[in-house]
């Protein structure tokens, strides 16, 4: 059975237009997996709380990081995605398509992509290492439905504590940290603390008790912050870097609901008061360098340590198209 693979990340803009930006955030936040509320209410919010000002900030966001991979390469996020699927396809010697959750390209374009090549059996690559309805549950589930047979999907699990992804992870960190630094953070894209009470199939275990990440439970399977929390752990293993330089914080909060703590732009405002003067920063929630990491952490981010008092700040990149990602991401399309 001739078999190919369907790579999936979250999205873009077409490009830094306000237009084009509303047009983006208005299909991302409408989804029900990312705003989850009832469907009026949602449509409330998103039409006249966020849409009326939020597009204009972020285009000017958008406009600060386009083209950071190189002149005229655009989106950082389209434009590293691209380039890992073409070596993804040439290390598989399988047919391989790129699809964005929200915006261009499409999944429906990405489908006929490989249906012209012959494809009978996908699998689809969520490019996240960590399970959130928000992001490889919508993609799932946006992936089924415009599938006319859904028995032809694979879905390639979570990979947050793979081995080789940590390796791969572990070494970019360790040749991108500078030779003076007090403390890594590490930075993951955070939730809605909904999110997870809601994802915990037990209905009994997240956010219950102080320790329910490390006390072993079903619900881990799809709860993001045990999963973030064990990539933290197996990476501090690896870069053998004790508690006391690392910590992990979570970004990109969006209202006034409970999100998961601590909250990174008040981690980089307290740093500095205990003393860390010296600060790297890591994502590894992301597999590729995006607005959240370049224009969040490496340009706001950035300002907001250096006048809290910071001397200086490292922003360690994402995997993109390091070799021993494309390798990594192989071996798990191997396996499947």
């Amino acid at each position: 059975m001739n078999r190919g693979i369907l790579l999936v990340n979250l999205g873009t803009p077409d490009s830094t237009a306000v237009s084009d930006v509303r047009r983006y955030l208005g299909e991302f936040l409408m989804d029900r997996r990312v705003v989850d509320v009832p469907w009026l209410i949602r449509r409330l919010i998103v039409s006249a709380f966020i849409l009326p000002a939020r597009p204009r900030r972020s285009a000017h966001a958008y406009a600060q990081i386009w083209d950071a991979a190189g002149p005229g390469t655009g989106s950082p996020l389209l434009h590293y995605s691209q380039q890992l699927t073409g070596a993804l396809q040439r290390e598989l010697d399988l047919p391989c398509a790129l699809a964005m959750r929200y915006g261009s390209p499409t999944i429906s374009a990405a489908l006929d992509e490989l249906n012209s090549a012959g494809v009978e059996q996908i699998l689809l690559v969520a490019l996240y290492p960590h399970y959130a309805e928000s992001t490889v549950g919508t993609t799932v589930a946006a992936v089924r439905e415009a599938l006319d047979d859904s028995s032809r999907l694979e879905v390639l699990p979570p990979f947050y504590r793979n081995p080789d992804y940590i390796d791969a992870q572990a070494q970019l960190i360790q040749q991108n940290l500078p030779e003076h630094w007090d403390h890594l953070l590490l930075s993951y894209h955070g939730l809605p603390e909904s999110h997870l009470t809601k994802a915990d199939p037990t209905n009994t275990h997240c956010l219950k008790r102080a320790d329910c990440c490390q006390v072993p439970s079903a619900a881990h399977a799809t709860c993001y912050r045990h999963q973030v929390l064990e990539t933290s752990r197996l990476l501090m293993e690896k870069l053998d870097i004790t508690e006391d330089r690392c910590s992990v914080s979570f970004q990109s909060r969006l209202g006034r609901l409970p999100w998961l703590t601590p909250y990174t732009d008040q981690t980089l405002t307290e740093l500095p008061g205990r003393g860390v003067k010296h600060l790297a920063v890591a994502c590894p929630a992301f597999v590729a360098d995006n607005l959240e990491t370049l224009e969040e952490i490496g340009i706001s981010g950035r300002s907001t340590f250096l006048d809290a008092g910071g001397e200086s700040f490292t922003l360690i990149p994402c995997l993109n198209t390091e070799p021993d990602w494309i390798e990594t991401l192989a071996g798990l399309c191997r396996r499947g």
